[in-house]
């Protein structure tokens, strides 16, 4: 598996074949031309001793002194050294090479002047296995400068990676793959370390996993309905075309083709006219976080195929100039909207496993329960899940207004771009433990309806059914919860529903 990048046409899907299936970098001929231009520019920048941030002044409060030409490799190690500031924990392998091919296809426009040796040695890295070692937490995201410095720190030989499963010294590391550490030349320090490529790649691992997650959310819901006896007409395509939303009507077939052939088509003159909202209007809600993510993937794109660098290249104009395309708060506050909608999402999944344990709105045994109330079955359960609930609530809560002044009151905006996706992060994984829980509940609430009639099940739930019961048993006597909790996680994580339902029927 090869990826070929250009610089334009980077996109989530490549970046995960990249990070998760350790797919090979190319870099295109025209992308190797626009590096060279690009450093062509600089060096005849640096014999007209024209005064630029971060090229040959430094940088931050220290913009006010010159670095003569003499001193360039010195001040661009030294700036390397001086931004290493990442605090644990460290971010996973996975992320890091997101993060490092990010970069990679940023530089690839052009507009940074860095040695193209230096960008190709992103390249090498990614294909001979050196991931260095990323610590998570202290970028502001006004370029992620302390984070990335650390990948700095692996290029020059410095700091510690992980290849081939080990931790060693990057040093180590580039002698055992057959390279020689990188040596900086003007601009170069502050070209590897001054971008948002740490958030950017995170976030977009973030985002393919929000995207598998809409659609397991979809195949929960329509378990779930179908658990529940519930109403099918919310889903009907007549009304969702009449509303004219994208995502809720993506989000209604889904579950349309779910519970396709299910006996929740048929006459029952018990039903009550119409389900809780939960119930009505769970694919319209699953349809909002489809509807936020490709707001956010819109401008995800843009962060990973143009320039954030400061000072910013223009080759045709042959000039370097200072700039603010460090500038994410588009990026920010989108991955912040996501975050919010996730609580919505919660809170549907958790009212309707409530629901589900109440006699009121399914006509089965209380707390679904097999025995008629002998076992106390799932009387405790909600404690769980309400308080991951709480949980995502809490994370929900904007960080990218929650910045100081720094660099010597010089840097006084900033957007916490990478605290928002981390924080996402860990909502998407609460997410998939109250998912499961929901899951227990509906499976539990099937078979207790199965008893009672024979009932069938629709094409995609029927396999949800059969395919959840080999990791989850029928709950017939209380026994302890929390192994069937965890395996139920497991079963939403592992991918099974994703491939033996989305797959064929999506």
């Amino acid at each position: 598996m090869k990826v070929v990048l250009t610089g334009n046409d980077l996109t989530v899907d490549k970046l995960w074949d990249i990070a998760a299936n350790n797919a090979e970098v190319e870099i295109s001929f025209d992308a190797n031309q626009r590096l060279e231009a690009s450093r062509k520019l600089v060096y005849e920048l640096v014999d007209a001793d024209v005064p630029v941030y971060g090229f040959n002044t430094g940088v931050g409060w220290n913009k006010d002194h010159k670095i003569a030409k003499d001193f360039f490799g010195d001040f661009n190690k030294k700036l390397i050294y001086s931004h290493s500031l990442g605090i644990a924990p460290e971010a996973s392998e996975r992320e890091v090479r997101a993060m490092m091919a990010v970069r990679l296809n940023c530089l690839l426009g052009g507009f940074t002047g860095i040695q193209p040796s230096i960008a190709r040695r992103y390249a090498e890295l990614l294909n001979a296995g050196i991931h260095p070692v990323v610590p998570e937490r202290g970028s502001i995201g006004e370029g992620d400068i302390t984070t990335l410095s650390h990948i700095g720190l692996a290029m020059i030989g410095e700091g510690f990676v992980n290849y081939k499963g080990k931790r060693m010294t990057s040093k180590e590391a580039h002698k055992l793959a057959g390279l020689e550490p990188v040596v900086l030349g003007p601009k170069d320090g502050l070209a590897i370390v001054s971008s948002n490529a740490f958030a950017a790649g995170e976030g977009a691992i973030v985002l393919k996993e929000l995207r598998d997650l809409a659609d397991l959310g979809d195949i929960v819901y329509g378990a779930s309905l179908e658990a529940l006896d519930g109403n099918v007409s919310p889903l009907n395509p007549s009304s969702m075309a009449a509303r004219r939303l994208e995502g809720q009507a993506k989000s209604a077939a889904n579950v349309r083709n779910c519970i396709k052939g299910s006996y929740i088509y048929d006459a029952d003159p018990e039903k009550p006219v119409q389900d809780p909202l939960c119930f009505r209007g769970g694919a319209y809600v699953n349809g909002s976080l489809r509807d936020a993510l490709d707001y956010t993937e819109k401008y995800l794109n843009v962060q990973m195929n143009s320039t954030d660098d400061n000072p910013c290249v223009l080759i045709d104009e042959r000039r370097m100039i200072s700039c603010s395309n460090f500038e994410v708060t588009t990026l920010a506050t989108a991955f912040e909207l996501l975050a919010i909608v996730m609580v919505h999402i919660s809170h549907m999944s958790c009212y309707r496993t409530i629901k589900l344990a109440d006699p009121a709105f399914t006509r089965l045994a209380r707390f679904l329960s097999p025995d008629g109330g002998e076992s106390h079955c799932f009387g405790a359960f909600q404690k769980d899940f309400v308080s991951l609930d709480a949980e995502i609530r809490l994370l929900s809560n904007p960080c990218s207004a929650d910045f100081m002044a720094v660099a010597g009151d010089i840097e006084d905006h900033a957007n916490n771009t990478p605290i928002a996706v981390q924080k996402l992060r860990k909502i998407v994984d609460n997410m998939r433990y109250i998912y499961g829980m929901e899951l227990i509940h509906a499976c539990q609430a099937i078979d207790l309806r199965k008893r009672k009639a024979d009932i069938k099940l629709g094409q995609g739930t029927e396999i949800v059914f059969k395919e959840f019961r080999k990791y989850v048993k029928l709950y017939e006597n209380d026994r302890p919860i929390s192994p069937d909790i965890q395996k139920a996680y497991e079963f939403i994580k592992d991918g099974t529903l994703l491939t033996k339902v989305r797959d064929r029927l999506f």
